[in-house]
């Protein structure tokens, strides 16, 4: 599960009260951070918590290697920095041990403070910088995820106090960034512009971070990894590690919209059709070994096999039914991006969604189709082509005579009723300006 970002606190048994007394007097500067730390110093706590809104994390006792657990943690990249009140006249291998916690910060570079001097000073630089959650996917992209979150702390932590959380197999990434939100929101709420959410992977994880952060206020920076990199592309976000965290530190919160596809949050773009057929063939092991390349030889297998649908669609009230082999609607998308590229661009910030509906019966006019829109996104204008009909609108929904496949930013669904709405100006984005 997702906790905040964590300080460990350890004291000798003789320095307990100390620590304890420390914690009362900086309960205000703690709030925002999970306290992990032994038995011995957590019950004594637990009348405070509710006053002091304090979270904390209990290990074992520290005859029962509760400090050992704490280690364990900071090894884990769980921990910010280690507040460790030490007894100087208790015997060698009295716990909890200093060569352990001395080990475990070392290999982590993490912070040991050993006295309330130093546990103050680093406490108070914790509390007044800028506070970053990292959402990272270790097996987004094809480049070596170790070397790439070593060079990215490289990057960002001289300016941010950086908090790295992996995504995790079984649990999905916008359930990890929600659960984070509250301690960040509450620094956010005391500090603007103090708290920040970052997301990098693939266009997936990008989407599960911004749609857990709609209407926060919590800005959203963009660490791109993955194959497609969509988003990053949509907004002219680097898609180079260094570029990226320069765009993050830079700052620049830009306003731009989302939507709900079925009351699920969508920020790029969703696809009825051909773009649905595309994505489900581009499989992860097709994407590790051809990359970007791997969405070609999808798309090409998808138009040989693709079969026009019957649509009745809904748009902003108005009515119209017809025979499709694509409806994309889209919120943002880069010129990559060929079925969206009705209008030329994907307008981000003007509070409507494109829908282009490609109405071709065959594979000779859905090549045509297919190649006035990529016309179009080279040269920013409309389409004009007599098999594609291109809308703006608020709100959409498209009904199926049959069941049919929907890509939601890049998550495969089944059904036979799409609604979407936008909401105008939702999302902040660390992106430069203006936006494309």
């Amino acid at each position: 599960m997702s906790v905040p970002p964590g300080l460990v606190l350890l004291a000798s048994p003789a320095r307990r009260d100390a620590l304890l007394a420390w914690v009362r007097r900086h309960r205000a500067l703690l709030a925002p951070f999970a306290l992990r730390l032994t038995a011995d110093l957590a019950e004594p706590l637990q009348l405070e918590v509710s006053t002091a809104d304090l979270r904390l994390e209990m290990a074992g006792t520290l005859e029962a290697g509760g400090d050992i657990s704490l280690a364990a943690a900071v090894l884990a990249q769980e921990v910010m920095a280690v507040v460790a009140f030490l007894d100087p006249a208790a015997p060698v291998g009295s716990p909890p041990e200093l060569p352990m916690l001395l080990r475990a910060c070392q290999v982590r570079d993490v912070p040991l403070l050993l006295n309330e001097a130093s546990a103050t000073l680093a406490l108070r630089g914790l509390s007044r910088g800028r506070l970053a959650t990292l959402i990272f996917n270790p097996v987004a992209g094809q480049r070596d995820p170790n070397q790439d979150l070593a060079q990215i702390r490289s990057i960002l932590e001289p300016q941010l106090q950086v908090h790295v959380c992996f995504t995790q197999p079984n649990l999905d990434p916008a359930e990890q960034a929600r659960a984070l939100l509250g301690p960040l929101r509450a620094r956010q709420a005391r500090r603007p512009d103090s708290a920040l959410m970052i997301a990098c992977g693939g266009d997936g994880t990008v989407s599960a971070v911004a749609g857990a952060l709609l209407d926060s206020g919590l800005p959203l920076g963009v660490i791109p990894r993955g194959t497609a990199n969509a988003f990053a592309g949509a907004l002219g976000i680097p898609t180079d590690l260094p570029g990226a965290c320069r765009t993050v530190l830079a700052g620049h919160i830009q306003r731009m919209d989302a939507a709900l596809c079925n009351d699920t949050p969508m920020v790029l773009l969703a696809g009825v059709g051909f773009e649905a057929g595309m994505v489900d063939r581009a499989t992860r092991e097709l994407k590790n070994r051809l990359g970007p390349l791997a969405y070609v030889l999808a798309g090409a297998q998808q138009l040989v096999n693709q079969q026009p649908f019957q649509a009745h669609l809904e748009i902003d009230g108005k009515a119209i039914s017809l025979q499709a082999s694509a409806i994309t609607v889209a919120n943002a998308a880069p010129g990559t991006s060929v079925l969206a590229q009705g209008f030329g661009r994907v307008i981000a910030d003007d509070g409507l969604l494109e829908v282009t509906i490609a109405t071709s019966t065959d594979r000779l006019q859905g090549l045509q189709a297919l190649a006035s829109l990529a016309a179009s996104a080279v040269v920013q204008t409309p389409a004009q082509h007599g098999d594609l009909l291109c809308l703006r609108a608020r709100r959409i929904t498209i009904a199926t005579a049959t069941p049919q496949k929907l890509v939601v930013d890049g998550e495969m669904l089944e059904g036979d009723r799409f609604c979407f709405e936008c909401l105008p100006g939702s999302l902040r984005v660390l992106a430069p300006w203006p936006l494309p």
